[in-house]
């Protein structure tokens, strides 16, 4: 496919993260943009002022004429009725990851994959390489409060994307260099067990070109052996041990807190010393020495470095500052795996470790809920009380037995509570919470300015 040819997109999902920040794209080279989606939100209200027409029913006569590509996400069931249509009338009909792959292929791609922390990790290298004067593009699965977009066009020949393991989206992929932060089992109704995901890290790793580098996080072991890797000519390309908290041949180290603020330094290759991260938790300094690395690579000077991290201004909603003050702090955070609410609850803990903790938390999927019910109640564990939502459903119909109840089950702190949606502001109105937290990957976002109207008026 020449993308010289086309002229006018039309997107099945526009209002999903990953496929807003490809709509934007296709407008900043000139295309006209055209979309559907279930439902109006930030990102298309956004999306329509900046010049794409969107509409929110699932009807073929809303389809505009002489439509030369159209772009779907997997979310989208085959069952939709624009996509059924399109297919059935003979359109060049792709996935988002399709797309993505031949934009970055025209150009040298940095990938990074991960089961989590891959939106962190790719916001913080764009934020370093613009800040070290490489123009770069980049695709975004948030919204980087530095750019308030989940895109930005660059002109030099540098693009920023995530790999996303989902229904191995990631293998139409081709990067010069790749990062894996983490292979935590996820998506097993996918991929069936957690062993054929690995499967997919590991083709996903020997897409990268012949001259590319691979970095995964110390303890990370993927399913090829060194045989295996000089057969595919990367054998010192690929590094098990490659970055990591105190460990890898890329560290951080002497990890503080200081006036509020997670300070460290990274030792490597290149020494630097006194780096402030902006964002809290030991998570997000394995994901920043990630960013470092490639940076390096690329010729970004240490100063540069340690300047764009201190004024990195973080994600919406990855551990987001609602309110932050002395009597009551309000963080919102995406998290949906037991590891990234342990990330996000710890990083609670150390940033305010005499602080009653109360948490909110949605469950996403109920494939999730189910073959990750004792690593939720764990993890959730971790707090001093919490209001359990019920399950988001998102793509998928309930499973009989599956609800947030197991979740509560499976927990041993005596302070926590089923709340619906109706009763949720004033649950937490009469708990006077000191350091609150909202986690999940659902619709609770929408309770975000409710919450914090509550705790401001």
């Amino acid at each position: 496919m020449n993308l010289n040819d086309i002229h006018k997109v039309y997107f099945i999902g526009i209002g999903g993260i990953g496929m807003s920040a490809l709509a934007r794209y296709f407008r900043m080279i000139g295309c006209d943009v055209y979309g559907y989606d279930r439902v109006e939100s930030r990102i298309t209200r956004e999306l329509t002022d900046e010049g794409m027409s969107i509409h929110y029913e699932d009807d073929i006569q809303l389809i505009p004429e002489h439509i030369d590509l159209v772009i779907y996400t997997p979310a989208v069931p085959d069952s939709h009725g624009e996509l059924t249509w399109f297919r059935e009338q003979g359109y060049p009909v792709k996935k988002r990851a399709e797309v993505l792959g031949i934009i970055s292929r025209s150009k040298k791609a940095i990938a990074v994959a991960g089961t989590h922390g891959k939106t962190t990790t790719t916001s913080i290298i764009t934020h370093i390489l613009r800040t070290g004067g490489i123009d770069c593009t980049a695709f975004l699965g948030g919204i980087a409060n530095n750019l308030n977009s989940n895109f930005v066009f660059g002109q030099s020949d540098w693009v920023i994307v995530e790999a996303d393991e989902f229904d191995r989206s990631f293998l139409h992929l081709s990067p010069h260099y790749s990062i894996i932060t983490s292979t935590d089992a996820d998506h097993l109704d996918i991929y069936g067990e957690h062993g054929n995901m690995i499967e997919g890290y590991t083709e996903f790793a020997r897409k990268i070109i012949p001259e590319g580098k691979v970095f995964l996080k110390s303890g990370i072991e993927l399913s090829f052996n060194r045989t295996d890797i000089v057969d595919h000519d990367i054998y010192d390309m690929v590094q098990t041990d490659a970055y990591g908290v105190e460990s890898g041949k890329n560290q951080a180290r002497n990890i503080r807190v200081e006036n509020g603020y997670f300070v460290f330094d990274f030792h490597g290759e290149t020494e630097i010393r006194d780096i402030l991260i902006t964002l809290p938790g030991r998570h997000n300094i394995e994901n920043a020495t990630a960013a470092i690395i490639v940076a390096l690579e690329l010729g970004v000077s240490p100063d540069k470095i340690k300047e764009a991290l201190a004024s990195f201004k973080g994600i919406w909603r990855r551990f987001d500052f609602i309110i932050r003050g002395e009597e009551f702090t309000y963080i919102d955070d995406y998290a949906h795996h037991p590891s990234e609410l342990r990330a996000a609850i710890g990083a609670a803990r150390e940033l305010y470790p005499n602080d009653e903790i109360t948490g909110v938390f949605q469950p996403h999927l109920y494939t999730r809920t189910r073959d990750f019910v004792e690593g939720f109640a764990a993890a959730l564990d971790q707090l001093d009380r919490l209001f359990l939502m019920d399950i988001y459903p998102a793509r998928e119909l309930p499973i009989e037995g599956v609800t947030s109840d197991i979740i509560l089950e499976n927990m041993t702190i005596p302070d926590k509570k089923r709340v619906s949606k109706e009763n949720l502001l004033q649950e937490l109105k009469l708990s006077e919470p000191k350091v609150l937290l909202t986690l999940g990957a659902g619709d609770i976002d929408r309770f975000i300015s409710p919450i914090k109207q509550l705790f401001t008026n």
